[in-house]
């Protein structure tokens, strides 16, 4: 599902640039599968030229206790069950949804896209929409301008581009970093946007674009911008994402749960 092909190419300038460095993507495949559908998996990953060196097969127990130990910054799975129990304990996780047609993806430039509250950052602001509305919620945000928000489960995540990223920039890369991050936010950059760039700030991060939609339909804007992968917390957006052609993951996480639980 996900464009390795981008990441293999992140990976091929970095160890240009930085040959005696191992800072780069490495993807573990994980699965509770037996062993010995290990050579059908291994034959598959030759077929279609991925570059896939570790495998974690676990004979029908659920891989994610094998998680920590493997460092995992994130972990995809098409099993919601796995990603909420990923999510659990603490690390970024998302549900991979495919496109529903076909998008041509860059090969040279990894771009990942964020929804901002309760994936980068926490729920905290979606919970004063949820349970006050939308007055009391842009009120809330001005008067908190200057706090930064608490983090959110792909906050790491974020962290970690930002940190390959950086390491192009040390070699005077900037304009031609094989990384680019966006920003993808129901916010109003007016009412509600200034503590959310304030935030990442606090952070010492940053993206490479923020999109302020103010309500819009987040899937038009996918389109124009052809993430390799949108995160977001919430099943409409990912909806919408998916009907337009962009893959996108769901990050269970946060008080938008309860109520698409009980919808």
């Amino acid at each position: 599902i996900f464009n390795l092909q981008a990441l293999e190419h992140v990976n091929a300038r970095l160890l240009e640039l930085y040959p005696d460095d191992e800072e780069r993507f490495d993807i573990v495949l994980m699965t509770n599968n037996h062993a010995q559908v290990g050579v059908r998996l291994i034959n598959s990953i030759n077929h279609y030229g991925l570059t896939i060196e570790r495998f974690c097969m676990t004979g029908g127990k659920s891989p994610i206790g094998y998680l920590t130990a493997y460092l995992t910054n994130l972990y995809l799975s098409a099993d919601s069950e796995k990603v909420q129990e990923a999510i659990e304990a603490g690390i970024a996780s998302a549900t991979m949804f495919t496109a529903n047609k076909d998008v041509a993806y860059s090969d040279t430039q990894l771009r990942v896209a964020f929804d901002g509250d309760a994936v980068l950052f926490s729920d905290e602001s979606e919970q004063i929409v949820k349970e006050k509305g939308l007055d009391t919620f842009f009120e809330h945000e001005q008067l908190n301008e200057n706090k930064p928000l608490a983090q959110g489960p792909l906050k790491g995540f974020l962290e970690d581009l930002g940190k390959l990223q950086k390491k192009f920039y040390a070699k005077n890369e900037r304009l031609n970093c094989p990384i680019r991050t966006f920003l993808v936010t129901a916010r109003s950059a007016a009412s509600s946007g200034a503590r959310v760039l304030k935030t990442l700030r606090s952070w010492g991060l940053e993206v490479d674009e923020a999109l302020f939609l103010a309500g819009a339909p987040k899937g038009p804007i996918l389109v124009k911008i052809r993430p390799h992968i949108f995160f977001d917390d919430q099943m409409f957006h990912i909806e919408g994402a998916q009907k337009l052609g962009t893959i996108a993951a769901h990050v269970p996480y946060g008080i938008a749960q309860k109520y698409h639980k009980s919808a």
